[in-house]
């Protein structure tokens, strides 16, 4: 008896739902920065807090972004080229104003892609040195500021072309380049 008494108690413990998994440190990076922008663009242009002018606007934001924050509105079918359509997950809960914590903890469950999503660490070009980094990493740098080397072939013709165009879209950076 004493032991079918434990073994029910054992059982009633395992079926009690534990606490929800909450989002660690760092966890959902993309998904927790974008969101907060967006609901903090929401209550800074007096966006009415309904699910289908909150869907609205989320496709509209999704037009401009690039990189991670694009693959993040990909996943949740902000996009025109999106498989799945999970947007709803995040326009009715921003309608009712749950923390953005909460929903991507909602969306990990859903699509756990969408918390691997970290940003690319950003390359100080102030004291970097160029001819250490890789071709990719070049490539990044110029993809970053919208520009392309056309003919490029060698590691050098992307440098030349990044020290080129730093004066441009990194003036501190190239002013600090010629100081040294």
């Amino acid at each position: 008896m004493l032991c079918l008494s434990g073994l029910s108690v054992a059982l009633a413990l395992a079926l009690v739902p534990g606490p929800a998994e909450a989002l660690k440190e760092g966890e959902c990076e993309v998904c927790v920065t974008f969101l907060g922008r967006f609901y903090q663009s929401l209550k800074d242009n007096d966006v009415k807090f309904n699910s289908a002018d909150i869907e609205k606007a989320i496709i509209k934001s999704c037009k401009d972004v690039k990189g991670k924050e694009n693959r993040f509105c990909y996943y949740i079918g902000a996009t025109s080229d999106a498989a799945t359509k999970m947007i709803n997950e995040v326009s009715k809960p921003l309608s009712y104003h749950v923390p953005v914590e909460k929903i991507c903890e909602k969306l990990k469950k859903k699509d756990s892609q969408i918390c691997e999503l970290k940003y690319d660490k950003q390359l100080d070009l102030t004291t970097v040195d160029l001819k250490k980094l890789k071709v990719k990493d070049l490539k990044k740098i110029l993809e970053e500021w919208g520009e392309s080397c056309k003919g490029c072939a060698e590691k050098s013709d992307f440098i030349r072309k990044i020290t080129e165009l730093m004066p441009k879209y990194a003036p501190a950076a190239a002013k600090a380049r010629t100081e040294l």
